[in-house]
């Protein structure tokens, strides 16, 4: 996507989304100065967004090396670096609301899994303080971290349809009712996910949850489809090593946690406006003979 495809995107969104989200802001009573500023909300989410898309791992280089002298023409009221930084957080929920406006839609063959974004290294937790109160010490099935854990949701075409974000210290199966308020069909996950109240639970609600067996569990005969997608939920693993080593969603030089929350939602944002995803190719006919009546 060039940019000016995506900000014309993004300010599209930004026209119907502003005028809304000030007339449900919370007033204190008193009054307020609303001048606006150099940089309007949807040319700051556009920087943002195309430092992901750009592929960029620093971006202070990008946007003092890149943004100002190479795109001095598209943005002429550009900001000091420190300033744009001072502005970030500002479009943090405008941010998260066009995320969620880039969503696909459920086709009924669902793939979920989470994966662990470590603030700092092992050696130096007890030394950390951006994220002291909120970040806990988890594991996977790789070592121990300390941070936090990004639940994904995808479809079979690669597109995202949930996300959300938790202590690292949490259980998988905590934030699936919530992330599958909107599925239907099949929603398919590794061991982690294996509890028999939540498939009964997700089951009332009209969607299967698949998962493999534990070696110490007694056999049970499943679907060879359900087999055949089970081996198919690698996509959801090139998902996120895309995020992690092309959007650049994880890394330890953060020092606010809305800065945080703003690089991992404009890298998810990046990832929606790619346009070549993981899938797995299956057409209308294949997705009904999948998913039972």
């Amino acid at each position: 996507m060039s940019l000016l495809e995506l900000f014309c995107h993004v300010d599209d969104f930004w026209q119907a989304f502003a005028s809304h989200w000030e007339h449900e802001q919370l007033q204190s009573g008193e009054k307020c100065r609303r001048r606006n500023g150099q940089l309007c909300g949807s040319e700051i989410m556009t920087i943002l967004i195309y430092f992901h898309i750009f592929r960029q791992r620093d971006f202070k280089t990008f946007y003092t090396q890149f943004v100002q002298v190479q795109l001095r023409g598209e943005f002429p009221n550009l900001v000091s670096y420190n300033r744009f930084v001072e502005l970030m957080p500002s479009v943090l929920v405008p941010l998260c609301a066009y995320l969620r406006y880039c969503y696909g839609e459920c086709s009924g063959v669902s793939f979920i899994d989470s994966t662990p974004l470590a603030v700092c290294h092992n050696r130096r937790i007890t030394r950390h303080r951006t994220f002291k109160d909120v970040a806990q010490r988890g594991k996977n099935s790789v070592d121990w971290f300390f941070g936090f854990k990004l639940h994904l949701v995808v479809n079979d075409r690669g597109q995202l349809l949930a996300c959300r974000l938790t202590a690292g210290n949490v259980d998988d199966r905590v934030p699936v009712p919530q992330l599958s308020r909107w599925l239907w069909g099949k929603l398919f996950g590794d061991k982690g996910y294996l509890s028999q109240p939540l498939t009964e639970q997700l089951l009332q609600r009209g969607l299967h949850l698949v998962t493999r067996l534990k070696s110490k569990m007694k056999n049970r005969l499943i679907l060879l489809a359900n087999k055949l997608l089970l081996r198919k939920r690698s996509i959801l693993e090139t998902i996120i090593d895309q995020l992690k080593n092309i959007s650049q969603i994880e890394h330890t030089r953060h020092r606010s946690m809305a800065n945080f929350m703003v690089n991992i939602v404009c890298g998810l944002i990046a990832y929606s406006h790619q346009p070549s995803k993981p899938s797995l190719a299956l057409d209308l006919p294949q997705l009904e003979a999948l998913i039972p009546n």
